[in-house]
């Protein structure tokens, strides 16, 4: 079959839509595979860092700032006595928690306004498909790529709180060693500068999971506040609770090609799974596809002979985005493994290092510059 399309994005998520927009600027056929609406409440929100900032208000579809609330303030406990603090240098913050729902509404209407953007409902032949499906890719399977799993025994339990204190742009974190295992809490600011609600994600054991599902909104207010230590007052929860296994993962593939030649790709979640712990999920994922859209933009001076899917973008593409994740996959890993380890003298010894790291200011300055890309 003939390809009217250069490339097709099996994937209308945040990472598939980035993506699609990316390419429409370079006057690319882009063909975008939708998916059906969605039937539960979306409770996510993301941190994003600054080069994920710059990439969305650059295609016009960073939210406002009541759904996008900069952090000022860091503050993470560890489970006897460890503490560390980070504070923005800047104004601006350290990073920004962004409202998954209106983010994606943002993206999609200006999938809407592209000409070069064709929706479609199933794949259609194109000289490059990126795979932007999620952790669970049927595409990836298909080309029968190694998808490496290592699994925690945690899960993510998501919900959207309000609290009896206003979170002054602070995103908090504790992680606790429970009878059951490690328990890690998170609560980012939600509602802008001056606003009370958090994006909550507790990674818990698969029980403890269980049990937090099944209590009463009042009841399961008042665990968070305990685990929280009361810093931001009493808890109500607002939305629903969603609830999903953690993993590391990655594909030992990350391109190819298909039987008749064309090329694939894999990109986000359908490449690489990490913990949540450090928040930078969907800023890996805008990372693949700023990478590809910069490696494809190379054919509008010396290689635009090329096709788009030619293998020497696609290993450009791979060897770039491995090479700059690597450090990123080790460092949330060790992070998770440490606090997870049962030793006391462990955690004695991961503690002392918190407090420590806490009074190294040129460490500290370092390490935010990193994190907030």
């Amino acid at each position: 079959m003939a390809q009217k399309l250069d490339v097709c994005i099996r994937g209308d998520g945040m990472v598939g839509r980035t993506l699609a927009l990316l390419l429409a600027r370079q006057k690319l056929r882009v063909g975008l595979v939708t998916s059906g609406p969605k039937t539960t409440q979306d409770v996510r929100a993301y941190s994003l860092n600054s080069a994920s900032r710059d990439l969305l208000s650059d295609l016009r579809c960073w939210p406002d700032a009541l759904h996008a609330t900069p952090v000022q303030h860091m503050r993470v406990w560890g489970d006897d006595g460890g503490f560390t603090h980070f504070e923005s240098p800047t104004p601006e913050g350290l990073t920004w928690i962004v409202d998954v729902p209106v983010l994606e509404a943002k993206l999609a209407e200006a999938v809407g306004y592209q000409a070069e953007i064709t929706p479609l409902t199933a794949p259609e032949p194109a000289a490059l498909t990126v795979v932007c499906e999620g952790r669970a890719s049927a595409t990836r399977a298909e080309l029968g790529v190694h998808f490496e799993v290592q699994p925690y025994h945690q899960h993510a339990v998501a919900a959207r709180v309000r609290c009896s204190t206003p979170h002054r742009q602070q995103a908090l974190q504790w992680f606790h060693h429970g009878a059951q295992g490690l328990e890690i809490l998170a609560l980012l600011p939600l509602g802008g500068a001056l606003g009370d609600t958090a994006s909550l994600v507790w990674s818990l054991p698969p029980e403890r999971a269980k049990n937090m599902l099944a209590l009463s909104a009042e009841a399961f207010g008042v665990e968070l506040e305990c685990a929280s230590n009361g810093v931001l007052g009493q808890i109500e929860l607002t939305s629903e609770r969603a609830t999903w296994p953690l993993q590391l993962a990655h594909a030992d593939r990350w391109t190819g090609n298909f039987a008749d030649g064309s090329a694939w790709a894999l990109a986000g979640d359908a490449a690489h799974n990490i913990h949540p712990l450090a928040g930078l999920g969907l800023n890996l994922g805008l990372g693949d596809v700023a990478e590809l859209a910069h490696v494809l933009k190379a054919r509008e001076a010396k290689d635009y002979w090329r096709s788009v899917g030619d293998r020497y973008f696609m290993r450009r593409y791979e060897r770039a985005r491995k090479a700059d994740m690597a450090p990123t996959w080790l460092a949330c890993d060790g992070l998770q493994r440490l606090f997870a380890h049962p030793n006391t003298g462990v955690q004695a010894l991961r503690n002392w290092g918190m407090n420590g790291f806490n009074n190294l200011a040129p460490v500290k300055a370092w390490a935010m510059q990193q994190a907030m890309g």
